[in-house]
This record gives C-alpha cells, structure tokens and sequence, in this order.
C-alpha cells in the first residue's frame, strides 16, 4: 500500500504514552495492587480486538521485525482459528437470546487463547509495540460501564480506584482510524470500525486490494494498454 501511515501512528503512540503515564501513576499509587512483572503472561491469553490504526500500527512492527517468518505466522493462524471459532459460538448463542448479551461478554472475557507473540520464553516479541489493552490489563478498567481487574492484581472488587474509561479511549482510537480512512479515500467508508484480533492484524496484507483499490487500478491498466495498441 503506498501510503503514508506515519503521521497517525504518531498520533497513536502519543495516545500510547498518555495511557502509560496513567499506568505508572497507578503502579505509583498502589505498588501492592499492581503486581505485572517479568514472567507474567495473564494478559497473552486475553481475547481482546484491535482498532484500525492498531491493527495496522501492529502489523507494520511485526513486518519490520520478522519479515514473513513462517514460525510467527503459523502461530497467528492457529490463533486466529481459535478466536474465529469463540467468536462463531458467541454469535450464534447471541442471535437465540439477546438478552444474554451482558453474560456473554463475561464469557468472552474469560476465555483464553495464547497471543501469537508470546514466544518460547514467556515473554512478548513486541513488547516496546504492544497493544493499548496489554498495556492497561494490570490496572482497573470501565468497559460499557463494567469494571474489568487482572486476576492477579490485590484490586479488591468493590473498592474505589482510579479507572482506565476504555470506551473514551475506544473513541479516540476511532477518531483516528476515521482518519486513515479518510485520508486514503477508500470505498469501504465503514472500515474505521472494523475490529480485529492481534492474530488477524499480523496475518493481514495491508495492501491496495485491501482497501478496495486493485479492480480500479486494473481497469485503468487496462485501459493504459489498450490505448498503446491503437
């Protein structure tokens, strides 16, 4: 894709640095509550989407870092079948009882699926990249107005503390994906929101047929080549 994704990744790893300052603020203010360290993988087995601008932000780095490695790619499929398979089960079981939906996304949160860049080591392989909800998972979080804490973490359901909104941070995530949409003037003018799993951002091609470009780039080819014969 030729396109200039760099000043919205900007705009994202500035997002990036506000959400871990208010990570560290946390971690300063409730060092026995916060217990993320080295080793830990809790969060590499959450279910969670990327937003555009992630996904494609994720899957620039994954690129830059290990080019088309087979290895990688074979975990982000195995991954990527897993979710595709909760994913089906969660719609089916929606579409027979919508008043189920607040349970059902309970169960989503609970299942558990390894994250392709969890390596042989336990440890991230894009650690510096990772995603904005690995970054929050050790803190308290407020999703559709439902409180989410690490399982490992000493915040004792009930209590006050600060919260992450992930909704606000949700919107501002969108605001910039609609952006990159915009910009490139793409035919799918809902694609700012699509969402995907970290397994779908590193296993896609981000290129022109993507985004809806390569028929119309080939009829105009097309007609290139036509006019050389005349």
């Amino acid at each position: 894709m030729d396109f200039d994704f760099s000043p919205y990744f900007k705009k994202y790893e500035a997002l990036v640095e506000q959400i871990d300052q208010i990570v560290e603020k946390v971690k300063a203010a409730y060092p026995a509550c916060v217990n993320c360290k080295k080793g830990c993988t809790d969060c590499c087995y959450a279910l969670f989407d990327l937003s555009l601008v992630e996904a494609l932000y994720l899957n620039q780095k994954a690129r830059d870092a290990f080019g088309a490695d087979s290895e990688l790619m074979e975990k982000a499929n195995k991954a990527d079948r897993a979710v595709f398979k909760l994913k089906k089960q969660a719609s089916k079981e929606l579409k027979e009882d919508r008043s189920n939906e607040v349970e059902l996304l309970y169960k989503m949160g609970r299942e558990r699926i390894r994250c392709p860049l969890l390596n042989e080591r336990e440890m991230c392989s894009l650690y510096a990249d990772r995603p904005i909800t690995c970054r929050v998972y050790g803190i308290p979080t407020l999703i559709q107005g439902m409180s989410h804490t690490c399982g490992k973490s000493g915040f004792i359901e009930g209590e006050k503390y600060p919260v992450v909104n992930m909704d606000k941070l949700f919107d501002q995530l969108n605001r910039i994906s609609a952006e990159i949409v915009e910009a490139i003037q793409t035919p799918y003018k809902n694609m700012d929101g699509l969402l995907v799993p970290v397994s779908m951002a590193i296993l896609t091609d981000y290129n022109d047929a993507y985004f809806g470009f390569s028929d119309e780039k080939e009829d105009e080819k097309d007609k290139d080549e036509k006019k050389d014969q005349t």
